[in-house]
């Protein structure tokens, strides 16, 4: 095994504005693995309020790029592990060698990895396209500059209704809230209750990602269903979240990797908890590792390649929300020269 790796700043089209803040640029963390002269790529971004720059990432990989290299790579669950003991401060980097691992599986089973997956194309639940926080004029020309099936939209403002019931008298089109943990219960209730009669389809992580008493309170009176986003990270928070949230996101980049999140999927279903796969700005590579899981999930939020604009490979195919994915083997994709 040999290892590469890159980092990038990837420009947003818009500036990206959530309740934690805005960005003009996503920091991205690309690894090139080779095993027998097969090439996997995977990809983790830097997300601030993780705290895990992707400085720190390669740092950490080039001091134990010698143990990374030199496990005898057999299945990509076995490598898994192997990483999440090796680097275990640093999920985020498992995950983009983790990506990367799976890549050069499906190359040398000759398949695409949504068939080793068992998932099932016509499956495949449409994606979402995401509208951030700006002024009530701009999130609605961005959403007219972008027809599509179904957006998000970012909130946690003391405007929130004000914004949604404007958008709603441009579009008719199913709505996904995400508050990234802004508000109080108290507040959640009153505007949950009021996009309830806006054909709101669900609410994202309402409130701060411990509070759990308040989110047993608020889902115990919620007329819309609620996912769990930063309340979710890890395969043991799975069933934390279970009567605290009707659903969970899973985020490949947060949960360390596919292998992982191939499990929380099961975990979930077990429980009867909904499923979204959700994205966090990646670029196709690690759009596309999203994408072979897709059909497993109920809903999709993958549209990182969409807000980005660069982007580091191509492969993958938007088509009014429908993903198609690709059929050449691993994650099926073409990466530019990096």
């Amino acid at each position: 095994m040999k290892v590469r790796s890159f980092i990038k700043e990837l420009p947003f089209i818009h500036p990206f504005t959530i309740s934690k803040g805005t960005k003009t640029h996503q920091p991205t963390f690309v690894v090139e693995l080779e095993f027998n002269g097969i090439k996997g790529y995977g990809e983790a971004p830097s997300i601030s309020y993780y705290n895990i720059p992707a400085e720190q990432m390669q740092a950490e990989l080039t001091a134990k790029k010698m143990f990374v290299e030199k496990f005898a790579f057999t299945t990509p669950d076995r490598y898994w592990h192997y990483l999440h003991h090796l680097l275990p401060n640093n999920g985020f980097l498992v995950c983009a060698l983790d990506i990367a691992a799976w890549d050069i599986y499906g190359k040398i089973k000759r398949q695409p990895l949504y068939k080793l997956f068992g998932a099932e194309p016509e499956k495949m639940p449409l994606t979402d396209y995401t509208i951030g926080i700006d002024s009530t004029e701009k999130m609605i020309a961005k959403m007219q500059e972008t027809p599509w099936p179904i957006y998000k939209i970012k909130l946690g403002t003391d405007r929130d209704i004000e914004i949604l019931e404007a958008i709603r008298k441009h579009t008719d089109t199913p709505l996904r809230i995400d508050a990234n943990a802004a508000w109080s219960k108290e507040e959640a209730l009153e505007k949950i209750t009021a996009f309830a009669k806006l054909n709101v389809e669900f609410v994202e992580q309402p409130l701060a990602k411990d509070d759990w008493a308040g989110m047993q309170w608020l889902y115990e009176r919620s007329p819309l269903p609620l996912v769990a986003d930063e309340s979710c990270v890890f395969e043991s928070d799975v069933s934390k979240c279970e009567g605290h949230f009707h659903g969970i996101n899973i985020k490949l980049t947060k949960c360390t990797g596919i292998t992982p999140a191939l499990r929380m999927i099961s975990d979930a279903r077990n429980r009867k908890m909904k499923v979204m796969l959700g994205c966090m700005n990646e670029s196709t590579i690690g759009s596309s590792a999203l994408a072979h899981l897709a059909p497993l999930a109920d809903w999709l939020d993958m549209d990182g390649p969409l807000l980005l604009a660069e982007d580091l490979a191509t492969g993958l195919q938007y088509n009014f929300g429908k993903v198609v994915l690709p059929e050449a083997p691993g994650l099926g994709i073409s990466v530019h020269e990096l």
